[in-house]
């Protein structure tokens, strides 16, 4: 019979790779030379090599492994939401939703709602992440992403919940703020204010001034749609930003002018494990999503 906390060694070492790693994200406190013991001691009851080494605490599977790891992987990753389920004494449970910036404020108060009235007795745990981490539902950490991102892994269901729409803002004393309609080669030679390089809301802009023939000689950076919308107030260029819905972003002394020819869409949606177990406020709050 293999032992289960040998079985959580083999889990951890597996998926991060490492000993040194596997000991930092285990979920309670453990070191590396006990994490390491746990491997070894697994190993030697099954009679098989379950890793060989590829680096400086770089770990990989061996077949054995592998096929050890994909029977183990689901058990460990559903955990979590399981014992949610069983200390929360209710049949709803708790549901964690991950979410950007921009759906915290804009999208999932009203929607948080009415999962509330439908099921008074559940709880929901509402978490703002910068960019959407996938991993996050792998490891049971979140029940739920409400996020865009332009590919979602094979093992991950969706459903749209909303679409963002490109709208310049620029100041509103900007010489070109009371048009309806106006063309990025306007601004083509004013600083641009972006998100940071590196992320996703980055290279979205930058591929939408590209689709305009616009490539920004002056540029300034700010983490968050608020921040940059403060920039523009102060009068320090213009940006792009992509808003839920049909509605443009309202800012003091900031004027927003939809996106045109070609159009700028992202489509929002809530992503869930496809394997993760049953999950009946996590029904709930799709059947009560909002329409896209």
């Amino acid at each position: 019979m293999i032992g289960l906390h040998r079985l959580e060694g083999f889990y951890w070492v597996a998926r991060t790779g490492g000993y040194a790693r596997a000991a930092r994200a285990f979920p309670y406190p453990i070191t590396q030379p006990a994490v390491h013991q746990q491997v070894k001691k697994l190993e030697q009851e099954l009679g098989l090599a379950l890793f060989e080494r590829v680096g400086k605490d770089q770990m990989q599977l061996t077949a054995a492994g592998q096929r050890l790891y994909r029977f183990a992987a689901p058990f460990f990753e559903g955990l979590p939401g399981v014992v949610r389920a069983v200390q929360s004494g209710d049949s709803s449970g708790t549901l964690i939703i991950h979410a950007a910036p921009l759906f915290v404020r804009h999208l999932l108060p009203r929607w948080i709602q009415r999962v509330r009235r439908a099921h008074p007795q559940g709880r929901v745990e509402l978490v703002e992440m910068p960019q959407a981490d996938v991993a996050r539902l792998r490891d049971g950490s979140a029940d739920m992403l409400v996020d865009f991102l332009p590919e979602w892994p094979e093992d991950v269901a969706t459903q749209r919940v909303g679409t963002l729409r490109g709208f310049v803002v620029l100041p509103a004393r900007h010489p070109l703020a009371r048009r309806a309609r106006l063309t990025l080669a306007q601004l083509g030679e004013e600083t641009f204010i972006s998100y940071p390089t590196g992320g996703i809301a980055h290279d979205l802009q930058m591929r939408a001034l590209a689709e305009h023939g616009i490539r920004p000689h002056n540029m300034l950076s700010a983490s968050t749609a608020e921040s940059i919308l403060g920039f523009v107030e102060a009068e320090l260029g213009f940006s792009l930003l992509a808003w839920i819905g049909d509605e443009a972003p309202r800012w003091p002394g900031v004027a927003a002018i939809p996106l045109q020819s070609p159009k700028v869409e992202f489509p929002v949606m809530a992503a869930w494990r496809k394997d993760m177990p049953e999950h009946a406020l996590l029904d709930a709050a799709l059947g009560c999503a909002p329409k896209a």
